[in-house]
C-alpha cells in the first residue's frame, strides 16, 4: 500500500519508478494490441506511422495522408497536456505533478469505452485512433518525465535494443593482462532485469488486451482506466487529507 501511495507523488523512490513504469508498459501493451483487434490500428508507437505516412505521400494517397499526419499529431498533443499539466502542478501544487496527467488518461480511456457501447455512436473507429494516439502521447511524456528520460512504456525498440547491449557487455571477455580491471566490459544485471521486465510486461499487457478486446470489444478500455485510477488516486487521496488537518 505504501508503494501504491508513491506510485504518483512528486517524492519519487526508486521502486515507485520501477512499478509505475512495468504497470504503464503493460497498459500501453493492451492498447496496442488490443486497439488493432478492436479498430485495425497500432498507436502506441510513431516509427510505423511515420512510414506509412511517407509511403502515402509518395503515392498520392490524401486520405492515408490525413490520417497519418492525425495520429502523430495526436500523440504531440499528447506530450504537450502532459508536458503542461505536469509544469503547471509543480509551480503550483507539486503533489499532483503526476497524478494529473494519469487521471486525465484514465478518465479519456473511460470515455472511450463507455463511448464505444453506444449504437447510434457512428464512426467510432475513425476517432479512435487518433484518440488512443493522444492517450499514449499523454502516458509516454509522464513516464519520461518520472524517470528523468531513462525510461519509455509505450513502445520497446530502443529497450530491446538496450537488452541487446547489456548481453553484449555480458558476453564480452576481458582478456588483455595490460588493460586495469576497473576498464573491464561488465554488463550491469540490474538494468537488464528492469529492461526485460519492462518488456516482459508490454508483451503481457499486449497478450491481455488482445484477448480482453477481442471478447469485450472496447468495453475493455474500463478495466485498464480503472487501473490507472488507481495509480492516481492515492495522491488525491493524502492531498485531501492533507488539506483536511491544515484546517
Amino acid at each position: 500500500m505504501r508503494l501504491l501511495s508513491h506510485l504518483a507523488g512528486h517524492r519519487r523512490v526508486a521502486a515507485a519508478d520501477l512499478a509505475l513504469s512495468l504497470i504503464l508498459a503493460g497498459v500501453a501493451g493492451a492498447i496496442n494490441a488490443g486497439g488493432f483487434i478492436a479498430i485495425g490500428r497500432y498507436t502506441s508507437h510513431m516509427t510505423g506511422y511515420m512510414s506509412e505516412l511517407a509511403d502515402a505521400v509518395a503515392l498520392a494517397d490524401a486520405a492515408l495522408v490525413a490520417s497519418g499526419l492525425a495520429a502523430v499529431a495526436c500523440f504531440i498533443a499528447g506530450a504537450v497536456v502532459s508536458a503542461i499539466l505536469i509544469n503547471w502542478a509543480r509551480r503550483h501544487t507539486r503533489w499532483s505533478q503526476y497524478a494529473l496527467p494519469l487521471a486525465l488518461e484514465a478518465g479519456l480511456l473511460a470515455a472511450l469505452g463507455l463511448l464505444a457501447m453506444v449504437p447510434w455512436a457512428g464512426g467510432f473507429a475513425l476517432a479512435a485512433a487518433p484518440a488512443l494516439c493522444f492517450l499514449m502521447g499523454l502516458q509516454n511524456a509522464t513516464i519520461t518525465k518520472i524517470s528523468g528520460a531513462r525510461m519509455r512504456t509505450t513502445h520497446v525498440t530502443g529497450l530491446v535494443t538496450d537488452i541487446g547491449i547489456e548481453l553484449g557487455k555480458g558476453l564480452y571477455r576481458n582478456r588483455d593482462p595490460r588493460i586495469a580491471p576497473e576498464r573491464d566490459v561488465r554488463a550491469d544485471g540490474r538494468k537488464l532485469t528492469i529492461f526485460c521486465a519492462i518488456v516482459g510486461c508490454f508483451f503481457v499487457g499486449g497478450v491481455v488486451g488482445a484477448v480482453g478486446f477481442g471478447a469485450f470489444g472496447f468495453g475493455f478500455a474500463l478495466p485498464i482506466a480503472l487501473m490507472l485510477a488507481a495509480c492516481a488516486a492515492p495522491s488525491f487521496v493524502t492531498h485531501y487529507r492533507r488539506g483536511r488537518r491544515g484546517r
